[in-house]
């Protein structure tokens, strides 16, 4: 049967940055689903970016409105909105956005974790 997910679980993260958990560890934390995927919305304030990781999982990310810019070891890729970009499990990436914020869709596979995100400044 269908299941409505009728509000996302607010994720705080430092920043500014807001994270709306529809799918995944946090929002289905007893059912499989929320370890298989996770799905999120992200608005981010101009100016805004975290460190580089290397994810242990896939990301696509869909930008709603604004830049999202994908720092990678073979330079930047600037992301629009209405267009979207993966990263692959393993790639050495940082996410920022363009000088009017960001508010972008991410897809995690298999879910986002913190113990997964491999976040240079937690290393």
């Amino acid at each position: 049967m269908p299941e409505l997910i009728a509000s996302p679980t607010r994720i705080p993260v430092p920043g500014g940055k807001v994270i709306d958990e529809h799918v995944g560890r946090v929002n289905l934390a007893d059912d499989p689903l929320g370890a298989a995927v996770s799905v999120a919305r992200m608005v981010a304030p101009a100016g805004w970016s975290e460190p580089f990781q290397t994810p242990q999982f896939d990301e696509i990310t869909l930008v709603i409105a604004g830049e999202v810019v994908v720092d990678h070891d073979g330079g930047a890729l600037h992301v629009s909105a209405g267009q979207s970009v993966v990263t692959r499990a393993g790639e050495r990436i940082r996410y920022s956005c363009g000088p009017e914020g960001a508010e972008y869709v991410a897809v995690c596979l298999p879910a986002f974790s913190p113990d997964t995100v491999g976040r240079e400044d937690e290393a």
